[in-house]
């Protein structure tokens, strides 16, 4: 298939001021054409390795107004579709480099993609952890087939011991970096939703500093149909790739957390091909909050019966906000790229999602310390129809009169409006309630 030329020539000056880096140690960014053939013949190459993941019309279609459709990428075996661009990437290495084997220096999905799909291979896979990544990411890794090493109490240890390693051995360190390769193996979901949803007006994907699956998935979806909108969604707390297409350049000094619940959302921005595919491809860059995110994992795991990270979670987090009306009666198919939340991240983020939705609340009051008041209370909150989670009475360090208790309860709602209710008649009953704010 010959790639038409308005599409070819915007491609073309979408990498045509790329300035060459020698930061890389492993593979060269390159400043080659990224075609449309490059994005199908890695399609046709990995087929067998990944999943074709299904992409479904979701019950979140009514509640915001437009038909939704997931494309669920967390369906992969290592839970991520770093998948696609890391199995393009290995089956693409020269035989004698595949011999000797490949390194990697992270905790990352990338780093998790890596250790499988080369064990699968029957590629060499080091993977270098500093001493601070969790057991659960060690042991999961092992599993997959790669020989773990930990070292060093930060990632730049880890990375500076893998290059060495590299170095003495004739590994080849493997980062995450925005080679044409890597791009279209990442690009292939375009291809995979565009076949999946027809009709279809917008997608939404993931952006951020790691923006690889945005920029070669847009490259596949301007070239099949250019009238697509295509979405990228990051973190109003890490805007990297709007900074960096601000500045006209990857922003290096960004402000960036370690916190695994960010994960790849808040990266610095790893590349001038993407950041120019994105530039160029790249219809509309929108920031969201935490509190957004959290909320849209809560209706993923609710609706859909999907456990996703951050990253996963955070194109879905524009369309909760209301960030996208201009989509309102339109087909949109939203990439849900990731599910490797952590376990004892997963329980935080639920409680606290609630909370964020106003179906879980906390009030306190003061009765006299009388046999039946607190009974009475509760004969409340059982009318209303609100679950009590946790109810606590304190004596001792009471400062209003004696011989009262302070009773502070933790409840359940089914939404807002269910709040509200039951809070006019708390206050009705006990006017000088007091509520725990978020």
């Amino acid at each position: 298939m010959k790639i038409v030329s308005r599409n070819e020539e915007l491609l073309r000056d979408a990498l045509s001021r790329i300035p060459q880096s020698s930061s890389r140690t492993s593979l060269s960014s390159s400043n080659k054409l990224i075609r449309f053939e490059d994005i199908s013949a890695a399609a046709f190459k990995i087929q067998c390795g990944v999943q074709k993941t299904p992409c479904m019309y979701s019950r979140l279609s009514k509640q915001y107004g437009m038909d939704i459709y997931l494309k669920k990428e967390f369906l992969q075996y290592t839970g991520s579709v770093k998948e696609r661009g890391v199995l393009y990437l290995l089956t693409s290495l020269p035989q004698d480099q595949q011999r000797k084997g490949v390194i990697v220096a992270s905790d990352s999905n990338f780093s998790m993609a890596v250790a499988y799909h080369a064990s699968e291979l029957r590629i060499p896979v080091f993977v270098i952890m500093s001493t601070s990544t969790s057991p659960a990411r060690v042991k999961m890794c092992r599993e997959y087939g790669a020989m773990v090493i930990s070292y060093g109490t930060t990632a730049k240890d880890s990375q500076t011991h893998a290059r060495r390693l590299a170095q003495e051995n004739g590994y080849l360190y493997l980062e995450e970096e925005d080679s044409a390769v890597y791009l279209s193996g990442l690009g292939t979901v375009g291809l995979e939703v565009y076949e999946q949803v027809p009709k279809l007006d917008a997608v939404i994907f993931p952006a951020g500093g790691h923006c690889g699956l945005l920029a070669g998935s847009a490259a596949a979806l301007k070239h099949l149909n250019p009238h697509v909108s295509v979405i990228g969604v990051e973190s109003e707390s890490f805007p990297v790739l709007q900074q960096s297409l601000k500045a006209g350049h990857p922003i290096e000094d960004q402000a960036c957390s370690n916190h695994h619940f960010y994960g790849d959302v808040s990266g610095l921005c790893f590349g001038s091909n993407s950041l120019q595919l994105s530039g160029k491809l790249v219809d509309k860059v929108v920031a969201v909050r935490e509190e957004d995110i959290l909320i849209s994992m809560l209706r993923l795991l609710e609706y859909e019966r999907a456990t996703v990270d951050a990253e996963g979670a955070i194109g879905l987090a524009a369309l909760v906000a209301g960030k996208l009306p201009e989509l309102k009666g339109k087909r949109v198919a939203v990439v849900i790229c990731s599910g490797n939340l952590e376990l004892h991240l997963l329980q935080q983020c639920i409680a606290r999602a609630l909370s964020l939705d106003c179906r879980v609340c906390r009030f306190s009051l003061v009765l006299s310390d009388c046999p039946g008041d607190i009974s009475k209370l509760l004969e409340i909150l059982a009318r209303e129809e609100a679950r009590v989670l946790d109810i606590q009475q304190e004596r001792t360090f009471v400062t209003s009169e004696l011989f009262t208790v302070e009773v502070t309860c933790t409840v359940e709602t089914r939404d807002k409006i269910h709040t509200a209710q039951m809070r006019n008649v708390l206050l009705e009953r006990y006017p000088t309630a007091s509520w725990t704010e978020r």
